[in-house]
């Protein structure tokens, strides 16, 4: 049984959580199946909006799907609280990430 396989069996059984949900996008981003990592990321944030390290992620498989200007927003929230913690090297990585969406939303 994979790792999916095994996080996607507690989601039936229930145990849906903010971190399962990371866990779940993060593993889908691994298989290159940002469409199914998305949904997972946007529950994570709905279920946790202070956890940093899923707007990082969220904002990641945003940018996989070419939804630049989701993206943006995604990591502009990101930062906001991953600043609010003292989180500043997620902050750094998401500005980082944040500038590439910019980029390529502007062509």
């Amino acid at each position: 049984m994979s790792i999916l396989d095994n996080l996607e069996a507690m989601l039936k059984r229930g145990q849906d959580s903010a971190l399962l949900r990371y866990s779940l996008g993060a593993e889908y981003l691994k298989a290159d199946e940002s469409g199914q990592a998305l949904g997972h990321l946007a529950e994570a944030v709905r279920l946790d909006p202070g956890y940093s390290a899923a707007w990082k992620l969220y904002g990641k498989a945003l940018l996989a799907t070419a939804r630049h200007a989701d993206a943006i927003a995604a990591f502009d929230r990101g930062i906001e609280v991953a600043e609010s913690k003292g989180d500043v090297q997620a902050a750094k990585e998401m500005k980082v990430f944040r500038k590439r969406a910019r980029r390529a939303l502007d062509g």
